[in-house]
């Protein structure tokens, strides 16, 4: 069994929560390569795998459109801006709202998505 890393090891990590604003529904595949492709394009190859950006396929909502993205703190505002470069998936134009930035995802599904 792996062991863990101290609490004081651990890298930090945030969650930017988003919205895509489009015509009609977008796969989360789609939505995935979208984002690695601007993320890689705004980065580099040096900078992006320091980012650790992970897309939580789980936490993709195809109805609403909304999603979190894992990152490092430092990159956050790269991946916003990385995101904000991206009008159109395929044939379709969209946009990226950026609606919230989160330590935990828990407090991020909280905040961001009340009614």
């Amino acid at each position: 069994m792996p062991l863990k890393k101290p609490p004081t090891m651990r890298e930090k990590k945030r969650y930017l929560i988003f919205r895509l604003h489009s015509d009609s529904p977008t796969s989360y595949q789609d939505v995935k390569e979208a984002i690695w492709n601007s993320v890689l394009n705004w980065l580099g190859d040096d900078e992006a795998p320091r980012a650790n950006v992970r897309i939580i396929k789980n936490l993709w909502s195809q109805s609403d459109q909304t999603g979190f993205i894992q990152c490092h703190p430092k990159y956050v505002d790269s991946l916003k801006m990385a995101l904000a470069l991206i009008h159109q998936i395929g044939d379709e134009k969209v946009i990226f709202q950026t609606i919230r930035v989160s330590g935990t995802i828990k407090s991020g599904k909280t905040k961001a998505f009340k009614k």
